[in-house]
């Protein structure tokens, strides 16, 4: 009895142990670094730093300071360059304001863009676009914009979310060479299964939290994706592609992460040898 009775203490304390840090983790950010080598990066453009937020959703379990937090910190890591992956609130359209008041506080000599996601078009598309312009981020929802340094040029565009709205990749891929560097964003992963044009050389995506309760990284039970664990976290490539996936600042409900540290994904790029 006493051995049995020390187990299940043993257990309890254990369970209890690990909710605690799970009610932890989603305040452990952190920034986590990629570099993209290819031989598309201009030389002009070799060691610019690329920040990519994605899922802050601001709301009732991520408070407004920690967004003004958020911002803080990508300012400590001074990007040339910003973009976002969607998902800005949670909950309730009240938030969409206070996050792009917070969010216009951004800078990047080279601009800040962003697509919307799930969350946004239920929460309201037409008034996020709407605060995204007023706070100096430009909307590339279907849309494309060439970026020029040192007289040499990458495009950045984007496609709408792969469940509440339509994708056209032609913005991204019209005028573009097969040497050009393109980086696309798209708030749900699974959209990179049919992309079939090598000319896009990076996805950017969210969305799936990196599984958000996972077994100590490694698996989730659920992942908000059609593939499985494929697209939970990390670098993908998919024979025409490359997506890289973030964990996403904030979370669904339970408030919870555990082996899924919400991240500012900072990229580098890298020139390659042609």
């Amino acid at each position: 009895m006493k051995r049995r009775h020390y187990t299940l203490s043993a257990a309890l304390c254990l369970f209890l142990a690990l909710l605690a840090y799970s009610l932890t983790e989603p305040y452990l950010l952190t920034v986590r670094e990629e570099e993209w080598v290819d031989s598309d990066v201009p030389a002009a453009w070799d060691g610019k730093s690329i920040v990519f937020l994605s899922d802050i959703h601001h709301g009732p379990l991520l408070a407004r300071g920690r967004v003004r937090q958020l911002v803080d910190r990508v300012h400590a890591l001074r990007p040339d360059l910003i973009l976002l992956g969607g998902d800005y609130v949670y909950q309730s359209r009240q938030y969409i304001e206070p996050v792009f008041e917070e969010l216009a506080r951004l800078q990047a000599p080279l601009g800040k863009f962003g697509v919307l996601g799930n969350h946004d078009h239920w929460m309201g598309a037409a008034a996020t676009y709407n605060h995204m312009l007023r706070a100096g981020i430009r909307p590339l929802d279907n849309r494309a914009q060439w970026l020029e340094e040192g007289g040499q040029r990458i495009k950045i565009a984007g496609v709408g979310d792969l469940r509440q709205d339509r994708q056209d990749l032609g913005p991204a891929l019209d005028g573009t060479a097969p040497e050009d560097l393109v980086i696309l964003l798209s708030h749900n992963p699974d959209y990179a299964e049919g992309i079939t044009d090598p000319r896009i050389d990076l996805v950017l995506s969210g969305h799936t939290h990196g599984g958000q309760v996972t077994w100590f990284g490694r698996w989730a039970p659920f992942v908000p994706s059609l593939y499985g664990q494929k697209y939970r976290t990390g670098r993908v490539a998919t024979g025409v592609t490359t997506v890289i996936i973030s964990n996403g600042i904030g979370t669904n409900w339970p408030p919870l992460r555990f082996g899924a540290p919400p991240q500012i994904v900072r990229i580098r790029l890298v020139r390659a040898a042609p």
